[in-house]
């Protein structure tokens, strides 16, 4: 989220924009799973492997599992990925 593109699009009806940064961890046994679930029920991942040949499809897994390893926060047997979001409390006139 950005925070200023908020003011521009809210600011002139909102008497009150407030912003917070927040982490959720994705948890997930490992990260074939988490690629076996975003793959199926996330329509960004789902549409980006099935624009892929079996090859490319083969090299995203890759990635992603690389991906996924390098920011995971538990130890081997788990996965626990942080992902930031910005939540916004935005009060009308």
């Amino acid at each position: 989220g950005d925070e200023s593109y908020l003011v521009e699009l809210f600011g002139r009806q909102a008497a009150d924009i407030r912003c917070t940064r927040r982490t959720f961890n994705f948890r997930y046994r490992s990260a074939a799973h988490w690629i076996e679930v975003f793959r199926t029920y996330y329509g960004p991942t789902h549409k980006a492997f099935a624009a892929l040949d079996s090859d490319g499809q083969t090299r995203l897994h890759a990635d992603l599992v690389k991906l996924l390893e390098s920011r995971n926060l538990a130890g081997p047997g788990s996965l626990v990925v942080p992902g930031e979001y910005l939540e916004a409390v935005i009060t009308r006139h």
